[in-house]
């Protein structure tokens, strides 16, 4: 059974690499996970993927974070396992990786939550997530989660132990991000039980990849402990992974304690927010000066509409119409749906700053 790397491991890991750059990638015709997973127009999704990561490589991105849907697995298993399996190499074949992602604390409660429907997959214009109910706005009460139903959660784990088992050995998986935001929706705690199974079950595979799950909600005091499940979420980490939309400033000061707290490789897994001053004009050269790896969200826009802010932002407006938000911008993602960038300098600078990371790379393996 595998232990967690110690810090000399995770930056061997790290140091034989080129500096991971990406984002969270789903196609712009998928309306959701399910559309993206199942077998239902798949072959149409993965044509625009094709494209879509053909662009990514273009514009100097390696690595992209997805995913998978659970309920996709469980009901269409072998076509699931075979499709994602697809994915991978055609995210590779532009010289791609993927970040797999397994839990999600991101959901909305369980009065909002419909059964799973196969097929087409609706959704509502004008909705960041491209639902009007969802877990982007203000939430009555706890988000819901499979993983409440014990049998389900039974089933998680076997998902979770199959995924890993298959691709232990795959270059093509970069890093197995165990648990996307633990304790978001109001669960806090609720999760801590199945965080550290999905860590054990990994454990006991011992892939050849790094696990990671993010601290979501740093506090900018360096005094202020992090919440328990994202501290606990980081002491099972090889390599430290955290999230944040917030400034320039406010990330350096996150840099700062996560560096000085743990010592292992950093990853950012979700960035960029124009509105809220998180820009790739400030932020992808800092990530870049830092090495910090970093995965914005979004690429191309479409049917998920990430480039509209989320529901909550409109809600704190309709209570404070003075409140530091710029609603002119786009929130997420880097390009229009003709392939044209939103804007162009953004491109300009993260094919400079790719470019220079590269050469950095090169000089460092020639010595």
């Amino acid at each position: 059974m595998g232990e967690r790397w110690s810090k000399e491991r995770a930056w061997a890991w790290y140091e034989a690499r080129p500096w991971l750059r990406g984002c969270n990638f789903m196609g712009s015709d998928c309306a959701n996970r399910i559309d993206q997973w199942q077998e239902y127009g798949f072959e149409e999704r993965l044509q625009t993927a094709d494209a879509e990561l053909a662009l990514a490589a273009e514009t100097g991105l390696n690595t992209i974070r997805i995913i998978p849907e659970f309920m996709v697995w469980e009901k269409q298993h072998d076509g699931f396992m075979k499709r994602f399996d697809r994915y991978l190499a055609t995210a590779w074949k532009h010289g791609i990786s993927c970040m797999v992602v397994f839990g999600n604390d991101c959901m909305q409660p369980k009065e909002w939550t419909k059964p799973v429907v196969f097929g087409e997959q609706p959704f509502d214009w004008g909705y960041h997530g491209g639902r009007k109910l969802s877990q982007h706005g203000r939430l009555p009460g706890m988000g819901y989660h499979l993983l409440d139903e014990p049998e389900l959660a039974q089933r998680h784990y076997e998902w979770v132990r199959e995924m890993i088992e298959t691709h232990r050995d795959d270059e093509r998986v970069v890093m197995w991000d165990m648990y996307n935001e633990p304790g978001a929706a109001h669960r806090e705690m609720v999760t801590e039980k199945h965080l550290r199974r999905f860590f054990e079950i990994a454990r006991e595979i011992d892939p050849i990849q790094p696990l990671t799950a993010a601290a979501w909600r740093v506090p900018e005091d360096a005094n202020a402990p992090l919440r328990e499940i994202e501290q606990i979420a980081c002491e099972l980490s090889d390599i430290i992974s955290y999230h944040n939309y917030g400034t320039y400033q406010h990330n350096i000061l996150l840099i700062k304690r996560l560096k000085e707290e743990f010592g292992r490789p950093i990853v950012n897994t979700e960035w960029l927010a124009r509105g809220l001053h998180n820009t790739v004009q400030e932020m992808f050269p800092l990530f870049y000066l830092e090495r910090i790896g970093c995965y914005n969200w979004g690429f191309v826009a479409g049917k998920y509409q990430t480039y509209e802010p989320w529901n909550a932002l409109w809600e704190q407006y309709a209570e404070n119409p003075s409140m530091d938000f710029d609603f002119t911008k786009w929130f997420h993602d880097l390009y229009r749906p003709n392939h044209h960038p939103y804007d162009p300098r953004e491109i300009e600078i993260i094919r400079c700053f790719s470019r220079l990371a590269d050469e950095d790379f090169a000089r460092r393996q020639k010595r």
